[in-house]
């Protein structure tokens, strides 16, 4: 028995890439930091254009020891803790710890706005809404 790949129909023209990026993000699953992605409501009618919020539980981190950046269509959030020489711990239970979330991002999602606030780092995405773009292509005639 073959299997068939999700995105190998004659019909899908051009989606390799997206195949890859659904192998990526099926392994790279882990648990830390944990993540809310929520849509957002109550946005003005005249505003047409989809909002939605990820926010990680980053306690421990400073705004100097994050970073948030978009790489084509992916959003990476990196967080780097230093260990401090300076202090002497009898008994340590919160590690420095340091983790990369990536989020992949359809077409036309742009980060709007990340903010650092109680140990939680929301950042808002939005999509405007698409221009619907008809082109009618002219056919050539070669006899």
């Amino acid at each position: 028995m073959t299997r068939m790949a999700p995105f190998s129909s004659p019909l899908l023209l051009g989606f390799e890439s997206m195949e890859k990026t659904l192998e990526r993000v099926a392994k790279g699953a882990e648990g830390y930091p944990p993540y809310n992605i929520e849509r957002l409501h109550g946005q003005a009618e005249s505003e047409r254009a989809e909002k939605l919020r990820i926010t990680l539980a980053v306690a421990g981190f400073s705004e100097d020891e994050l970073e948030v950046t978009t790489e084509e269509n992916q959003l990476v959030i990196r967080g780097r803790q230093t260990d401090c020489k300076e202090r002497d711990f009898l008994y340590r239970g919160i590690a420095a710890r340091q983790f990369q979330r990536v989020f992949i991002l359809a077409d036309g999602m742009q980060v709007d706005t990340a903010e650092l606030k109680n140990g939680m780092l929301s950042v808002d995405l939005i999509r405007p809404e698409p221009e619907r773009l008809i082109k009618k292509i002219n056919i050539s005639v070669a006899d």
